[in-house]
């Protein structure tokens, strides 16, 4: 049996143990294409919360696995969008994410914000991303962002590129998560609305997530 491998980059606080790659790994089922049967291994790995230190970790990655896919999730999907060369599927994709973020860098050098912050968004017990909102790090998140869309098919980017999007996502009020900014750069055929939330349920992994990876992986072999 063949194996290929999809890397996927886990969100905001997420990481090794995180729910969605989870079901992915448990659901998916190998392809028949004639003859040959093929396994899909998703492996998620934790990497850093500053940008630049997630680039080297990821870069590594790429080179040890050759993923046939990535898949992105929430503010995940701007690491994964910035890899080059392969189809991108990506789940609830935060562009402007690093926007707020850049502009929070500013706030963490007031005296007990960064201790703040690392309180409120303590990630939950277990593989999961250390969370630390200090200048150094937060100021890079407007270069990440930077970065990512000029991989983007309106700045000249080849790659493929798919998302989906809940209907109930409440991080669209805020413009953290924008249709209309992801329509700009990646074009209006490019994604479709599912009637959940921001953190894609297991039905629609099932049913729309899993089928997109195993026909974009069946048509790339």
């Amino acid at each position: 049996m063949k194996q290929v491998n999809v890397l996927y980059i886990h969100g905001m606080g997420g990481g090794g143990d995180s729910r969605i790659p989870g079901i992915l790994r448990d659901r998916i089922r190998p392809l028949i294409l004639g003859d040959r049967e093929i396994n899909v291994n998703v492996i998620v790995r934790t990497y850093s919360f500053d940008p630049e230190t997630a680039r080297e970790q990821i870069a590594g990655w790429l080179d040890e696995l050759s993923p046939v896919l990535i898949a992105g999730e929430s503010l995940g999907s701007l690491n994964a969008i910035r890899i080059k060369g392969l189809p991108h599927v990506l789940v609830s994709p935060s562009l402007n994410a690093p926007l707020y973020l850049g502009y929070m860098a500013f706030l963490a050098l007031v005296p007990g914000v960064t201790a703040l912050l690392d309180r409120i968004y303590r990630p939950k017990e277990g593989d999961r991303q250390r969370l630390h909102f200090n200048f150094r790090t937060l100021r890079k998140y407007r270069q990440l962002r930077r970065e990512a869309l000029a991989c983007s098919p309106y700045r000249g980017g080849t790659d493929y590129f798919y998302a989906f999007f809940g209907e109930n996502d409440h991080y669209r009020k805020s413009g953290i998560v924008s249709i209309h900014t992801w329509k700009r750069y990646f074009g209006k055929e490019s994604f479709s609305i599912y009637p959940g939330t921001h953190f894609m349920e297991e039905e629609f992994v099932e049913s729309l997530l899993i089928p997109k990876i195993t026909e974009l992986i069946g048509k790339g072999i």
